[in-house]
């Protein structure tokens, strides 16, 4: 199970995250390396525009630069400088026979200074600490320095851009994180993402109900059933009829992740509303046993129901309760199998389904025009690796996709080929069906 990550670092800390990725299987890494501080909210930027992350893994500084670039649902790993990093600047201070005057350290936390400090032999005031601070910029820093070690002593800073500017006016030693460090951080993160990503696979059930009193129950059921039959994020599900007023959907957690955008809202059911002109409401389960979810669907729908608007809630075997979750909000990312003749004609003349053609759109729109591999749109579509290839066979037969560079998921093994999807495109070149009016 591979999964991608991008990691944000300053170009003198390559050599240390590659030598603690050495040892790291089943991780692509996709690296976005910055010189100065200025540069970091542009390379993060292009990283995540240019590939599909699991996750992300940076120091302090790169995540408070580009905080506000992150997808709310991306999981991101801190590297935080460790006590063994200060422990070695002090011994490289010592080898360059830098006097042990006054020694001012930034971005270590103050314990960690007075613990190494201590350790050392130091009196406690020839050791002052700067803590991390979000938002402080290295001038502050650098005048910070430049006031502490005045007679004698030596700075040791975490920070390269701080490091650089004070070289040549005071005896500064950079303190760089050990590959141990990164390759636990590294690993936490791989961790998290392989058990989120296993979860996603755990059983699950939403029953959605036409909400009562409504004077055709039967007539609105068979809408519902419609509706949600004609939603290409529920081509791989089972869907029946739960007594006379609701409908049942079986299937994996990872597809009713995506339809409620992480459980934030139900767009289903504003399409029901609108289209449909009832009351929906809906219920989620996820627990150990097909039984255990259905009934907890079924708690959470009646939970639902009694919010006298269409929305959703989600309970879980765990005791976790979600919602409500409202018809609005997040608009919906999917489209229907009620698109029109030009993706009936698309589909057929490429030999696919139009609800399968219409599920890859979707995927097409949520890659904003990043590459995939076979695997990565095997995932997305929630089918087998071999049928993801089987599937990239045929979108390339039809012109639908273009090859566009290899990536190596394995250190062993063949580099897989990237594909950019371009069916959106293909629909704009279709011609339009020309109606004859026969009617008239």
């Amino acid at each position: 199970m591979t999964v991608t990550v991008g990691v944000v670092l300053h170009a003198k800390s390559v050599p240390v995250f590659e030598e603690a990725a050495r040892t790291v299987t089943g991780v692509t890494l996709r690296w976005a390396v910055y010189p100065h501080d200025d540069d970091i909210p542009a390379a993060a930027a292009k990283l995540l525009d240019e590939d599909r992350l699991d996750g992300l893994l940076m120091g302090l500084l790169p995540h408070d630069a580009c905080r506000r670039l992150l997808p709310d649902d991306l999981p991101v790993a801190i590297v935080r400088p460790p006590a063994l990093s200060l422990s070695l600047a002090f011994a490289t201070a010592l080898a360059r026979k830098h006097r042990p005057g006054t020694v001012s350290v930034d971005t270590f936390a103050e314990d960690a200074v007075i613990e190494v400090g201590t350790a050392l032999g130091l009196r406690a005031r020839q050791v002052v600490a700067l803590p991390y601070r979000a938002g402080q910029p290295a001038a502050e820093i650098v005048e910070h320095h430049l006031r502490t070690v005045r007679r004698g002593g030596f700075v040791i800073s975490a920070r390269a851009e701080v490091a650089h500017r004070l070289r040549g006016k005071l005896p500064v030693v950079q303190s760089l994180t050990v590959p141990s460090t990164v390759r636990a951080e590294l690993h936490d993160l791989v961790l998290r993402l392989q058990s989120r990503r296993a979860a996603g696979f755990r059983f699950a059930a939403g029953v959605f109900l036409v909400a009562a009193p409504e004077r055709d129950l039967d007539r609105a059921r068979v809408g519902l059933m419609n509706l949600l039959l004609n939603t290409p994020e529920f081509a791989d599900a089972w869907i029946e009829n739960r007594g006379r007023r609701g409908v049942i959907v079986l299937a994996h957690q990872a597809l009713f992740d995506r339809m409620t955008h992480q459980w934030l809202t139900v767009p289903v059911l504003g399409e029901a509303e609108e289209k449909l002109g009832v009351r929906v409401a809906a219920g989620f389960g996820v627990g150990g046993s097909a039984r255990a979810c259905v009934m907890l669907a079924e708690r959470a729908a009646a939970r639902a129901e009694a919010e006298q608007r269409p929305s959703g809630y989600l309970v879980q075997d765990t005791g976790v309760v979600i919602g409500p979750m409202g018809a609005e909000g997040r608009p919906a990312e999917f489209t229907y199998r009620d698109h029109g003749a030009r993706l009936e004609r698309l589909a057929r003349r490429v030999g696919l389904s139009a609800a399968t053609l219409s599920r890859l759109v979707s995927v097409e729109r949520a890659q904003h025009g990043r590459t995939l591999s076979p695997s990565e749109l095997a995932n997305a579509l929630g089918i087998t690796d071999p049928s993801g290839r089987r599937l990239l066979r045929t979108l390339l037969a039809g012109g639908l996709v273009t090859p566009e560079g290899s990536a190596q998921t394995h250190r062993k093994g063949r580099p897989a080929t990237l594909f950019r999807l371009g069916i959106e495109r293909a629909l704009k070149q279709e011609s339009p069906v020309v109606s004859t009016n026969l009617d008239t």
